[in-house]
């Protein structure tokens, strides 16, 4: 098991809950509170996975995070989970128009969660 995932959440306590699970689950994990903040970790680190809240509380939303990463050539095949408050299926729609590997709506079991990632890094 194994592999790099990155979570992108501006809520500190579900970062470090997934962190937690993650890495007893076998996984390195790195943090991000902000699509800014993700963008620039991506330029110096390498990840299997993104685990990207949808209702990022800053500048850019998961959403429009998801589509820049999309277009750009060194992530646009990268996985990534779409994590949301919001379950409508306009919602679900927009994330799969992204390109979104899977999403899961809050709240969740984290125990669901390393499955699913388990599940896309072939686990």
């Amino acid at each position: 098991m194994g592999g790099r995932v990155l979570i992108v959440d501006d809520e500190a306590y579900i970062r470090r809950i997934l962190c937690f699970k993650l890495e007893r689950a076998g996984y390195s994990t790195f943090e991000a509170s902000s699509a800014e903040t993700a963008e620039g970790l991506l330029k110096d680190q390498i990840v299997d996975l993104i685990l990207l809240d949808v209702g990022l509380a800053t500048a850019i939303n998961g959403f429009d995070l998801g589509a820049r990463l999309r277009k750009n050539v060194q992530t646009r095949n990268l996985p990534i989970i779409l994590l949301t408050a919001r379950g409508f299926a306009a919602d679900v729609l927009r994330g799969r128009e992204i390109g979104a590997s899977g999403y899961i709506t809050k709240p969740f079991s984290t125990e669901e969660v390393v499955k699913r990632v388990g599940a896309i890094l072939g686990a």
